[in-house]
Formats: structure tokens, sequence, C-alpha cells
């Protein structure tokens, strides 16, 4: 069967490489980062509600979505005029997350999400 002879995602040689290197350039905007932020936690947010959570004008926030949309970052639905926005999987949703833990890790010394899990091990 052809699963038996897939390339593994996480090996060098991956044909999905490119396509992470994609990932990380479509994330690499601090305005996209806080949108994957707000909506890590919710069901869905309009366009409206977004640009309130990450001060910025609705029609940038829009713009912001639309490439995040393209790359499947990402999904809408439509309700009459209003379109709400989700993350189309937890993926994005993790790997906003390790970001921000690296970012932790490199102000040096013991970063916040190591001491809450310390706190949950007492």
């Amino acid at each position: 069967m052809d699963a038996d002879t897939a390339i593994c995602g996480r090996e060098v040689d991956s044909q999905y490489v490119e396509l992470a290197v994609e990932v990380f350039s479509m994330l690499a905007d601090a305005t996209r980062v806080r949108i994957v932020l707000a909506l890590r936690d919710v069901e869905e947010l309009s366009v409206n509600h977004l640009a309130d959570i990450v001060d910025k004008p609705p029609s940038a926030v829009s713009q912001h979505l639309a490439k995040l949309r393209l790359a499947r970052i990402v999904a809408t639905r439509q309700d009459g005029q209003r379109v709400f926005y989700r993350l189309e999987n937890e993926h994005a949703r993790q790997l906003v997350s390790d970001a921000i833990f690296q970012a932790e890790h490199s102000l040096g010394g013991a970063p916040r999400h190591h001491h809450a899990q310390t706190e949950e091990q007492a």
C-alpha cells in the first residue's frame, strides 16, 4: 500500500519542508500571531471583534485574515453580512504557543510556562 511507503513529514528530505517554511512565513507578522492567539480559546470571532482585541483597524485585520485563510490557518462562517473566523485546526494554535514559549526562553531564567508546570506538579 502507498501508506507504507509514504515519506514521514518530519524527515530531513520531506516534501513538506518548503510548505512548513511557507507556514512560518505566513506567521512572521505580529498582527497575525495576535489573531491566532485571540482565536485559540474561542469558537469564532468577527473581524470587528478581532480588530478590537488586536487593536488594529478592521480593514487591516481583514487583510491579515484573508492571508491566513489562503494559508488554511483560519476558516470562515458567514451569517448574513457578518463573517466569523475560527482556527482551521489545533496546529496553528500549538505552533504559535510554542513560538511564544521559545521567546520566553530567549529572555533567560525560568520561563513562565515552566512555572505553571511546576505549580501543577505540586
